[in-house]
C-alpha cells in the first residue's frame, strides 16, 4: 500500500511574517534618531505599537500552522486528513460523489481548483482547496483517479431544489 503525502503550504505565512518584520525595521529606522553616532529609538509612537502587534500576530499564526502540521495522505482505499494531534480517515467506498472544479471567488496560490466530496453517512460535503497543498497538480490527479471509482454528482431538479429551500 503506497501512501502519497501532500503537505499544507506555509509560504504565505512566512512571507507575511517577513513583510511585517521588514516594515517594523524600516519604520523604526526612519523614526529613530541619530545623535552623535548613537541611534535612539522612539518608543512612544503608536504606529510602532501597531506594527509590532502585527509582527507578533503573524509570528503566532505561523507558529500555530507549523505546529498543526496539516497534510493529506492518500492510500489505495482511503484518504486521510492528518494533523499533529488528529487524524480523520475517509474510505473511498463511503464516498457518494466527488466534484472537481473551480471556485468562483477564491483563488488560492494561483489555482482555482476545488474538490468537493460528499459522503454517504455525512450531512455536509467536504471542501478541499487544492492550491493550499504542495504538489497541487499531483493532488488533482489523485483526486481524479479516486473520482473515477465513485459515481458522478447527481444534479437535483429545480422542483426538488425549491422543495428543499421551502423546508
Amino acid at each position: 500500500m503506497k501512501e502519497r503525502v501532500f503537505r499544507y503550504k506555509l509560504d504565505f505565512y512566512y512571507q507575511q511574517a517577513i513583510i511585517y518584520l521588514a516594515t517594523l525595521v524600516l519604520y523604526a529606522g526612519i523614526r529613530g534618531n541619530f545623535i552623535e553616532d548613537q541611534f535612539n529609538l522612539v518608543f512612544k509612537d503608536p504606529i510602532l505599537y501597531i506594527i509590532s502587534f502585527f509582527v507578533i500576530l503573524s509570528l503566532i499564526v505561523l507558529l500555530v500552522n507549523v505546529l498543526r502540521d496539516r497534510k493529506i495522505v492518500i492510500t489505495d482505499n482511503a484518504f486521510i486528513l492528518r494533523t499533529r494531534t488528529r487524524q480523520q480517515e475517509f474510505l473511498i467506498d463511503d464516498i457518494e460523489w466527488i466534484h472537481i472544479g473551480k471556485e468562483r471567488f477564491v483563488q488560492t496560490a494561483g489555482h482555482f481548483q476545488l474538490v468537493v466530496i460528499k459522503f454517504k453517512q455525512k450531512p455536509f460535503a467536504l471542501r478541499l482547496r487544492v492550491g493550499r497543498y504542495e504538489r497541487s497538480r499531483e493532488l488533482i490527479a489523485e483526486m481524479e483517479r479516486i473520482a473515477q471509482r465513485v459515481p458522478m454528482k447527481k444534479r437535483i431538479s429545480l422542483q426538488k431544489f425549491r422543495e428543499r429551500k421551502s423546508r
